[in-house]
């Protein structure tokens, strides 16, 4: 007696024949049927809805906010480092004038870290940080910062303006009534801080991505398959940039031509982009490790710390007039004003002067981050310049390339956020001809920022340490078992 056949399972698409075996694994960050049911879910979802109105509402009131914040510390700077010396008979800044200005910064950041309530805003050297801070805090953060960027401090406006934006944001909903929940106070703040931002780099989808990078949406996942993609999307520019010329064919762009061609590419600089890097991303870290052990110091006593520190930086940006005849500005500043001037005129500077900028202000921005309240973008921008304008004559190197390189991996280093560097560089130079060249330079300095090591944690400091800090007469909890 013969068994009934069974029907044969039918066969697997482009294999006649073979039966299918079991479902091919989703891959992690791949999106799942169900996943796009929650986002329509959520999409109808009324209170979704009205927070998303309402952040859209709120980037109006913090953009003038923002304005005005950032119209306020320009014309402070310019009574201080132009109109009083001209009072002073002088027709530029003298080299003396930094001593002065930082010490009276260190002393009244100090105060204010030390009496108003969140400490002035985050310290510098832990990096930016995403949402904004509480409406009690809003005055410290302001005024930390207008007694640090106008008088010298070697940070830039960005932190602030992150708090400002997305503290202003949550204080509105606070005054419109609106329903307090997680997710509404997570919208709000990003938000906002997008919309303070957004400000200072005249590009909304710059500061878009930037807080979507500083907020760490997707964790480890995200950089975990965001490297190798940038990478291989530099690499496959520059594959298809050369199989372009060599063959002579095309394969389409949506590419349009600018009216400044910037040079071709050759394979110095993609070599010389991958070296720097790695080099100047080392410099950069030691950089940050020389911030956040000051930032230590100035933990332990932040009046004394802070004003000794506004003092050294000071005296770096006295030192660097001495000795190269420049103005002190050029390292007593978030250098946005004097990269514009080095990258419009690279040749004015000597190989001297470039040795002294980037020595001091290297200094001068380790001592501010762990002591003076701002952000880091700026400063690293212009180091990242400065380092790609001197290493330019090496053979094969251009100055595009070099400012391309140099840009990227000193903000990679600086802030860990590669795609976003990538972008500045593009904004900074107004051509993405140099993109292959940023892509490389920024991994390369993502990786070796990563593997080296950080440097200490760092503590609390003014009000938030005592508050964090156990009483006096409190006796250790026993160890469990």
């Amino acid at each position: 007696m013969t068994q009934p056949t069974q029907p044969s399972p039918p066969p697997q698409p482009g294999r006649p024949g073979t039966p299918p075996g079991p479902a091919p694994p989703v891959p992690a960050g791949a999106a799942r049927p169900g996943e796009a049911q929650k986002l329509r879910e959520l999409l109808r979802t009324p209170g979704y809805l009205k927070t998303l109105l309402f952040c859209g509402l709120i980037g109006i009131p913090v953009s003038l906010a923002a304005f005005w914040f950032l119209a306020g510390l320009q014309q402070l700077e310019r009574l201080v480092w132009t109109d009083l010396p001209h009072a002073l008979g002088h027709d530029s800044p003298p080299w003396w004038l930094p001593l002065p200005l930082l010490l009276v910064s260190g002393i009244c950041v100090g105060q204010i870290v030390t009496r108003f309530p969140g400490a002035g805003g985050h310290i510098p050297a832990s990096g930016l940080h995403p949402g904004g801070a509480t409406a009690a805090a809003l005055p410290g953060v302001v005024l930390a910062a207008a007694f640090s960027l106008p008088l010298g401090a070697t940070l830039g406006p960005e932190a602030p303006l992150i708090a400002l934006g997305g503290g202003l944001a949550i204080a509105f909903r606070h005054l419109t009534g609106t329903p307090e929940t997680p997710l509404s106070t997570s919208l709000l703040g990003a938000a906002g801080s997008a919309a303070a931002i957004s400000a200072i780099f005249g590009n909304p989808l710059i500061a878009a991505i930037l807080l979507m990078e500083v907020a760490g949406v997707g964790g480890l996942q995200l950089f975990a398959i965001m490297l190798p993609a940038l990478l291989a999307s530099g690499i496959g520019s520059l594959v298809f940039t050369g199989f372009g010329r060599w063959t002579g064919l095309g394969t389409g762009t949506l590419k349009l031509k600018a009216g400044v061609d910037f040079p071709r590419l050759d394979t110095g600089d993609v070599v010389w982009g991958i070296l720097i890097g790695a080099v100047v991303a080392a410099a950069m870290t030691l950089v940050q490790r020389g911030g956040r052990m000051a930032a230590v110091r100035v933990a332990g006593r932040p009046l004394t710390m802070t004003a000794l520190c506004g003092l050294a930086a000071g005296v770096c940006a006295a030192a660097y007039a001495l000795g190269t005849g420049r103005s002190p500005v050029d390292v007593a500043s978030s250098g946005q004003a004097t990269l514009a001037e080095l990258a419009k005129d690279p040749h004015a500077w000597g190989v001297g002067a470039l040795i002294a900028v980037l020595l001091c202000k290297g200094a001068a921005f380790s001592l501010c981050l762990g002591s003076l309240r701002g952000g880091p973008i700026f400063p690293s921008l212009f180091l990242g310049a400065a380092a790609g304008v001197l290493l330019s004559p090496l053979p094969g190197l251009g100055v595009a390339a070099g400012l391309a390189a140099g840009l990227a991996a000193t903000t990679t280093a600086a802030l860990r956020l590669p795609v976003s560097s990538v972008l500045l560089v593009v904004l900074v130079l107004g051509s993405t001809a140099m993109m292959p060249v940023a892509i490389l330079s920024a991994v390369v300095a993502f990786v070796t920022s990563g593997l080296l090591p950080a440097g200490p944690e760092i503590p609390p400091v003014g009000r938030t340490a005592r508050a964090a800090a156990p009483p006096p007469d409190a006796t250790p909890a026993p160890p469990a078992a």
